[in-house]
């Protein structure tokens, strides 16, 4: 997996058929990486990434391949907002209609996977993703990055999850014209606040509007998990200012 970045987003791009089978078969790599995971995985404007890995965890199942390509969609599903809940119930499902030898062989391997798990499983309706480890160092504690949309094809939306006292550092959205973010606030309780202003607290179907220019940061409460989808508004000559972080004792006390 590489990183590469579009319109100031860091975005992921599928490396492992290059690096696994480059030099043998590097026809097979390219389609793998390009058009399996490149196009196919990114049409999710056509279907969810999490009924993608539903569909997917379904076929291999269906087909007894419950090898390491099966533990890596598991994987996946569980980061694309496949709960450990739903996993059993599509696997008992599943028992009564790809057989039950493949179904108790699938379970092995997502009890491994969703061992650490307990419910809720954070992220939301739009799941987890992976660590946000490009801008972790403009984040007191850990969170958590999903893009929800190709900015070479529209604006981009990304999924953030915060783990409970994460928050941003004091930042500004630049523009010299339009600009700015949108919050959608979808799971767990945060705070949000510009300069100036009293922090806001948010729960699941507030929406934040954050015009260019407007220094301000976010993000979860002190015991609770928060999620929100990040819209980056169009604009001319995008950019992020990224400044000091929230006072440490001021966001104890709220």
């Amino acid at each position: 997996m590489s990183i590469r970045r579009q319109n100031n987003v860091e975005t992921k791009k599928q490396t492992a058929g290059r690096e696994s089978l480059g030099e043998f078969a590097p026809k097979f790599a390219q389609l793998n990486d390009d058009v399996l995971f490149g196009e196919v995985w990114s049409r999710d404007d056509k279907l969810s990434l999490k009924m993608r890995s539903i569909v997917t965890v379904t076929a291999l199942v269906s087909k007894g391949m419950v090898d390491s390509s099966f533990e890596y969609h598991a994987k996946t599903a569980k980061a694309n907002g496949v709960t450990k809940t739903e996993m059993a119930e599509i696997l008992t499902h599943l028992a009564f209609y790809a057989g039950w030898p493949n179904a108790w062989a699938a379970f092995r391997i997502v009890k491994e996977v969703y061992k650490d798990d307990s419910e809720p499983c954070h992220g939301g309706i739009f799941g987890l993703g992976s660590e946000n480890s490009a801008y972790a160092k403009y984040f007191v504690g850990k969170s958590y990055l999903n893009p929800l949309t190709n900015p070479e094809k529209t604006v981009f939306a990304a999924n953030v999850t915060f783990e409970p006292s994460c928050r941003n550092n004091w930042h500004i959205h630049k523009a010299s014209k339009g600009g700015g973010q949108i919050l959608l606030c979808t799971d767990g309780e945060g705070w949000y606040q510009e300069e100036g202003s009293a922090p806001r607290s948010l729960k699941p179907g507030d929406v934040v509007q954050i015009p260019a220019g407007v220094k301000h940061w976010h993000g979860a409460k002190k015991d609770s998990w928060f999620s929100h989808v990040a819209i980056e508004c169009p604009g001319e000559n995008t950019s992020n200012e990224w400044l000091e972080k929230a006072d440490d004792e001021y966001y104890n006390n709220l």
